[in-house]
């Protein structure tokens, strides 16, 4: 029998890669209200990109975008998911912000807000905790972002 190629459509396929298995996250996590994603808890990159990736439409470019936005700003952060929300901070241990799902937003949460000058919008009902909500088409203001970034970084985190 004489040799055939195979056609480009049959060829075997390949092993999933780690950028293949991220791709395909989304179909795999449960969504929970406002379309959070339920991510086990973990600690490092990985399960801080895995809920990013999960994350369903417009919120996940605001997500990806506040993700690099604080790692750019702060290459050391310490990453976890904790309570189906990526949190960050200056150890395992002390976390001074996180940002989760809503229905309508995407709230960032400061953990030492009330600290923060000037003063994330969006009031808690924890006197230290302020809250930054971003709509769908909201223009982020990096500047101010980045600000509170750093500022949030050189203060007590909270211990989770």
């Amino acid at each position: 029998m004489p040799a055939t190629k195979r056609s480009p459509a049959k060829k075997a396929a390949k092993e999933p890669t780690a950028k293949t298995a991220t791709r395909k996250a989304p179909a795999q996590v449960k969504l929970l209200a406002g379309g959070n994603p339920q991510i086990a808890k973990g600690y490092g990159e990985a399960p801080v990109q895995a809920y990013l990736n999960a994350i369903p439409d417009w919120k996940r470019a605001v997500a990806i975008r506040l993700d690099a936005l604080i790692t750019r700003t702060l290459p050391k952060v310490q990453k976890a998911v904790k309570w189906n929300t990526p949190m960050y901070g200056t150890d395992e241990k002390n976390f001074f912000m996180g940002f989760h799902m809503i229905t309508k937003y995407v709230k960032v949460a400061f953990f030492q807000g009330a600290l923060l000058k000037p003063l994330p919008p969006d009031a808690s009902t924890q006197k230290k905790v302020r809250y930054l909500h971003i709509h769908e088409n909201d223009a982020i203001d990096e500047k101010q972002f980045i600000a509170w970034v750093k500022q949030a970084a050189k203060l007590p985190g909270e211990k989770m």
